[in-house]
């Protein structure tokens, strides 16, 4: 278990997976149940990480892959120790939406950047704050299609090709990383969220589960 006082829970996927859906529904169950809890996300959650959020993802900027990939590690530093560790000293539960999986699946995967490169990376920004427990949200490409209900931004319309990279990237390295399950996020609002219940309440602490 961690070192700090409160919990450390990441929602991972791919766009339009259901990651804002299903944390705001966990983030309810655990208030529900008392729990102090802090919603989060990455690229943001400060207000540095927010504004290089709207840079990264503005589909008026081309990018380069490496660019890309610092861009978000530096948000990711900003966050961690301006929101995630005094949160967690504070014994709060965490609930953020994408960590570090994100970047292996989209810089590693989908841009082809290297992996050793991307896990150095994570380790620097984030200090080795490390989840409690993450929850991958698994779909097939044809559900990014049916929940588009806004205009893409730029990662969102980089392609199928670049989706599918991303998806098999979140496969391949939740089965290496610790802490990690793969939830089928085609199932329903309720199934879903059940399934990210049951490995959540694992690690909470027990007087309060």
């Amino acid at each position: 278990m961690s070192s700090h006082s409160g919990r450390f829970i990441v929602l991972e996927g791919p766009d339009r997976s259901g990651k804002s859906t299903q944390a705001a529904l966990l983030v309810k169950a655990l208030r529900g149940r008392g729990f102090p809890v802090v919603h989060t996300r990455e690229p943001g959650g400060t207000g540095f990480a927010e504004a290089v959020r709207q840079v990264v993802l503005d589909p008026a900027h081309k990018v380069k892959p490496l660019a890309e990939l610092l861009l978000y590690e530096a948000a990711r530093a900003q966050h961690t120790e301006e929101r995630l560790r005094p949160a967690l000293a504070d014994g709060a539960i965490v609930v953020c939406e994408r960590y570090t999986l994100a970047t292996l699946a989209y810089q590693g995967a989908g841009r082809g950047l290297p992996v050793a490169l991307v896990k150095k990376l994570n380790r620097i920004a984030t200090g080795g704050l490390r989840a409690d427990a993450t929850i991958v949200l698994d779909v097939p490409d044809r559900v990014f299609h049916k929940r588009q209900t806004a205009p893409a931004d730029r990662l969102e319309a980089a392609g199928r090709a670049f989706r599918d990279r991303v998806r098999g990237g979140y496969r391949r390295f939740a089965k290496s990383e610790p802490r990690t399950r793969v939830v089928d996020a085609t199932l329903s609002v309720d199934q879903v969220h059940a399934a990210i219940w049951e490995r959540v309440a694992k690690v909470l602490p027990r007087a309060r589960r």
